[in-house]
C-alpha cells in the first residue's frame, strides 16, 4: 500500500533517492530523506543570508562615510556606464557637474571640523533633493560633489546648475547656534563616449575653477 507522506517525500528529493519505490522506503530511509531535506533547507537559508550580506557590503563600499550619498567609486562606475552605453548605441546628451563648497576651510577654522561636516551634509541633502530620480549625485572628494545628469540638453543643465547654486545660498545651515550662509561653485562637462570617467570629472573640475574665477573677477 502506498503511503501518501512517503510518496510526497520521495518526489521532493532529487537524485538517486527519488527513484526508490515507495514500498522500499523503510523508516530508516525516511529518516535519511528528512535529514537531506533539512540540510537542503539550512543550505538554502545560509545562501540567502550570504547574498544579503554581499549586497549590504556592496552598498557600504559604494556609500560615502559622511553624507547620505554614494561615493566617488560609485559615481565613476555610473559615468562609465553611461559612456559605454553611448559607445554601443550612440551618444545621448548627458552632463557631468563638479560641485565645490566655497570656503569650507574657513568654516572649519572658525567653527570646527564638526561644523564643516554638518555643512557638507547640509549641501548633500539639498543637492539630493533637487535632482531627478534618474540622476546621480555623489560626494567625490572632501568638499566636492559630482552630479551625473542623463538625457538633458545644455540649456536645461545650466538651468539646473543655477537652481542648485540658488538653493544652497537660500538655505543657511545652523552652526554653533548661528545661521551660516553657504555657497557652491559648479563646473560642467558634456559626456562624450570617448571620455573615461576621470577625464570627464577633470574637465568639469576645470570648468568649475574657470567659472569661479569669472565670478570673482566680475565682483
Amino acid at each position: 500500500m502506498n503511503n501518501p507522506e512517503l510518496s510526497s517525500l520521495s518526489s521532493a528529493v532529487k537524485g538517486p533517492l527519488s527513484s526508490i519505490p515507495d514500498a522500499e522506503l523503510t523508516p530508516r530511509v525516511r529518516d535519511v530523506i528528512h535529514q537531506q531535506l533539512d540540510e537542503n533547507q539550512l543550505l538554502s537559508s545560509a545562501l540567502a543570508k550570504m547574498r544579503e550580506r554581499i549586497e549590504e557590503l556592496e552598498r557600504l563600499v559604494d556609500s560615502d562615510t559622511l553624507t547620505p550619498l554614494p561615493n566617488r567609486r560609485r559615481f565613476v562606475r555610473e559615468v562609465e556606464r553611461v559612456a559605454l552605453h553611448g559607445r554601443r548605441y550612440g551618444p545621448s546628451s548627458s552632463w557631468v557637474m563638479f560641485v565645490d563648497v566655497d570656503g569650507l576651510k574657513q568654516i572649519n577654522d572658525t567653527h570646527g571640523h564638526i561644523a564643516g561636516d554638518a555643512a557638507l551634509i547640509h549641501v548633500a541633502n539639498i543637492l539630493q533633493a533637487l535632482v531627478r530620480t534618474t540622476d546621480v549625485v555623489a560626494r567625490i572628494g572632501g568638499d566636492e560633489f559630482g552630479l551625473l545628469l542623463e538625457h538633458i540638453d545644455e540649456d536645461a543643465a545650466r538651468d539646473k546648475a543655477g537652481r542648485l547654486i540658488e538653493a544652497v545660498g537660500d538655505q543657511p545651515v545652523i552652526l554653533g547656534g548661528k545661521r551660516v550662509r553657504l555657497s557652491i561653485s559648479i563646473g560642467m562637462a558634456k559626456l562624450s563616449a570617448e571620455d573615461d570617467a576621470e577625464t570627464l570629472i577633470a574637465r568639469a573640475d576645470e570648468s568649475m575653477y574657470a567659472r569661479r574665477a569669472q565670478v570673482r573677477s566680475a565682483r
